[in-house]
């Protein structure tokens, strides 16, 4: 297996994978959806609403509101020596008071931790008009994507990477003029793609109409990570891998007990 870095950018990361197969890349795309955790709203204690949203909508708009995440100074309540039941180790206080007239920010939430806090200041909570007010105590928790997908840190796709097929007539010059710039190289009867990244839908149709077949690989693929900022695509990738070792390690356990008992 090879990787192959294409692109890095604050919050998105695009690379190469060479050398594998489709369940392995799925795989890897599931549990950086499902497993890495990150915190997120999951219980609101209303005081005042005044407002003109109902309670729950307010604790809904609340829970996917993307929180800066600390993984290393939070646990899951799971495995928190509280058991579950609430400390300082797996959750975090945050309260909200405010008065109208105004619109209500997710800035308006004062964490009692300062490195985990909303990550955009100007997400709309709800608008409040002359005297109307909104009190309010949120406790947020790492969970996980598999649980619910305001706990998912990241959108992760991949595709096969495109092998152009040159046919005797087919016509290079005008499906690179057709194609995004920058996207392949043309030597004589040799066609290459320079830049993988620029490849789209409509590729497929400038190579059908000039005679060029496209395969898709099913070794190499594009995989690309979008973090929706809670955690960096670094750190996102390096828990999907420690979690892919943990299930393979429990996998190998589970076996093992298997065949102590067959």
């Amino acid at each position: 297996m090879n990787i192959q870095l294409l692109d890095k950018q604050e919050n998105t990361i695009s690379f190469l994978f060479k050398g594998i197969n489709p369940v392995i890349a799925n795989t890897l795309r599931r549990l950086i959806i499902n497993e890495v955790p990150v915190m997120a709203i999951e219980e609101v204690e209303i005081s005042k609403n005044s407002s003109a949203l109902y309670d729950e909508t307010i604790a809904h708009r609340l829970g996917l509101i993307p929180i800066k995440t600390d993984l290393k100074s939070y646990n899951l309540p799971s495995e928190c020596k509280c058991e579950g039941k609430g400390c300082q180790n797996c959750q975090l206080k945050l309260i909200l008071k405010t008065k109208g007239p105004c619109i209500v920010h997710s800035s308006e939430l004062k964490s009692q931790d300062p490195k985990v806090k909303p990550i955009f200041p100007n997400i709309p909570i709800t608008k409040l008009l002359e005297n109307q007010e909104l009190v309010l105590e949120a406790q947020a928790v790492l969970g996980k994507g598999s649980d619910h997908m305001k706990f998912s840190p990241a959108l992760a796709f991949y595709r096969g990477y495109p092998e152009l097929i040159v046919k005797q007539d087919s016509k290079l010059k005008e499906f690179a003029e057709q194609a995004p710039k920058g996207l392949v190289k043309v030597e004589g009867r040799k066609i290459e793609i320079d830049d993988v990244l620029k490849w789209n839908e409509s590729c497929f149709d400038y190579a059908k109409e000039n005679n060029i077949n496209v395969k898709l690989s099913e070794e190499d693929f594009v995989f690309e990570i979008e973090s929706w900022g809670q955690l960096s695509t670094k750190e996102i990738l390096l828990n999907a891998v420690k979690a892919f070792d943990e299930k393979l390690d429990d996998f190998s356990k589970q076996l093992k007990k298997i065949k102590e008992t067959a």
